[in-house]
């Protein structure tokens, strides 16, 4: 059988996102889920092909000005339709980080993976300010999570 595959895609331009990638991929990096491929790309290249080939999907990001952030935007718009019919019921969770309000990310966030048909396999972690501890360990938990389930090792 194919080894299954995890697909991260980060718009990764702060320190504070950064490390909230780092503690995502240390998730998925835990032994148990040793069998799991992971490919991470920045989300202006990820492309449909990432996405079909995936058996999970991470995405994560910042919240600008009250919105999704245009690199995730532009990933989404590439992957719509060429995925749209392929990838339904796909294990997705994400990450997002802003200086305040992550409304308008969360909204547009859930319109999009709804439009698609992703199944969310964690709450969408949102971050303000400085990533706390806890905010590292929930990231932690959301690759593995993920992972786990792309692996088809948790429904």
């Amino acid at each position: 059988a194919a080894v299954p595959r995890l697909l991260v895609v980060h718009h990764t331009p702060s320190p504070a996102l950064h490390s909230l990638l780092t503690a995502v991929l240390d998730g998925v990096a835990d032994p148990a889920l040793a069998d799991v491929e992971v490919v991470t790309r920045p989300a202006l290249v990820a492309s449909a092909a990432d996405v079909l080939e995936a058996d999970g999907v991470v995405v994560g990001g910042p919240v600008n000005l009250g919105y999704l952030a245009g690199a995730l935007k532009h990933f989404f718009d590439q992957i719509y339709y060429p995925c749209l019919e392929d990838t339904v019921g796909r294990p997705f969770a994400a990450f997002l980080h802003g200086n305040d309000d992550l409304t308008g990310g969360l909204v547009a966030l859930e319109k999009i993976t709804t439009g698609l048909r992703w199944r969310r396999v964690q709450p969408v972690l949102g971050v303000t300010g400085a990533p706390s501890l806890d905010d590292l360990a929930a990231c932690r938990e959301l690759g593995a999570v993920t992972a786990a389930t792309a692996a088809g090792l948790l429904g």
